[in-house]
């Protein structure tokens, strides 16, 4: 099975990550049987966060009697010391567990720094110092913000979205990962569900020795995909390539990549999915998207004030507002 090393830390698990957010969206008892077949199939890595609602708790109710073989990252979003503490102590619990392997800033609008005045680098010193997390990690959708860290040099691993439809610019910030020793975690490799072809994902992002995808799974049909690479090697075939050409013009230019951090609407409207719902229509079944939930979520962009608080809050600079706008017109199209 093909294996990957996360730069400094030395941690080496199979190229397949376990990305636990969509495991909130099922019961205990069905987490637990995904997690279990996971680990039977080799996966190591399993990434989770407090804001995951009960993530890590399945986390830990299905894998805590096997907690030495596997390596666990979680996240804090917490902005002050008092709720950064707060928050490794519910993970320590809930993960049923005295340590966290990598623990990471989740998104973060800034660089956490020593003597920066928010004192959210130094907590993370100490909780190091007491045991409870033994590498340092942030994650963010901002270039600016995971290029600081990477020059920084007081991060073990940075988590970033990329895959196929990566800019030059991500590219680069893959390989400088390489030439410092920084470990790099992968989210968003299916880009939030536009990519539809798992093996074209799996082999582009093989190309990359020191790039770690976390896949993110609430279903046994789609780990048994991710499981079936692990296996074997994934060439980047002429077939493979003429794909990745076509989505990669296909989504060229100014899209949502689904994540969220624009929300929540003061005006209720689903935005992460109105957003890219052009897309949707186009790369996936269309008839869920045009039922009548769906119809009702999409009119609710007439009730749009153009407050503009999902734009300043976009880490893509999106005019998000002019996005919802141009995929509700283009929405109805569908429905005349």
């Amino acid at each position: 099975m093909k294996t990957v090393t996360l730069g400094r830390t030395q941690i080496t698990v199979c190229r397949n990550g376990f990305g636990a957010l969509p495991i909130q969206r099922v019961t205990m008892e069905e987490s637990a049987k995904i997690l279990r077949k996971a680990y039977a199939g080799g996966i190591r890595f399993f990434d989770t966060a407090r804001a995951y609602s009960d993530s890590e708790e399945k986390i830990g109710n299905a894998l805590s009697d096997v907690r030495g073989d596997i390596i666990i990252a979680t996240k804090t979003g917490a902005k002050t010391p008092e709720g950064f503490w707060k928050d490794l102590e519910t993970s320590l619990s809930l993960l049923k567990t005295d340590h966290v392997d990598i623990y990471q800033f989740h998104n973060p609008s800034f660089c956490p720094k020593p003597g920066d005045g928010s004192g959210l680098y130094e907590c993370m010193l100490e909780a190091k110092a007491q045991g409870k997390i033994r590498f340092i990690g942030i994650t963010n959708h901002r270039l600016a913000v995971a290029q600081e860290a990477i020059d920084s040099g007081l991060y073990d691993t940075l988590q970033f979205p990329f895959s196929y439809l990566a800019s030059d610019k991500d590219i680069a910030l893959v390989k400088a990962c390489a030439e410092k020793n920084i470990g790099f975690i992968c989210m968003k490799a299916l880009s939030g569900g536009l990519i539809t072809r798992s093996d074209a994902a799996y082999a582009y992002l093989a190309q990359f020795e020191n790039a770690l995808p976390i896949w993110g799974i609430q279903r046994e049909r789609e780990l048994d995909e991710f499981l079936s690479y692990g296996e074997q090697d994934m060439p980047l075939t002429e077939e493979l390539q003429a794909l990745i050409a076509h989505d990669r013009k296909e989504l060229a230019g100014d899209f949502c990549r689904g994540c969220g951090y624009c929300m929540p609407c003061p005006q209720g409207i689903e935005i992460n999915t109105c957003a890219r719902m052009s897309l949707l229509l186009r790369r996936s079944p269309a008839a869920g998207w045009l039922s009548e939930r769906g119809q009702a979520m999409m009119k609710k962009i007439e009730d749009c004030i153009h407050c503009r608080q999902c734009a300043a809050k976009c880490p893509y600079g999106l005019d998000t507002p002019a996005l919802l706008a141009k995929n509700y017109e283009d929405y109805k199209t569908f429905l005349a």
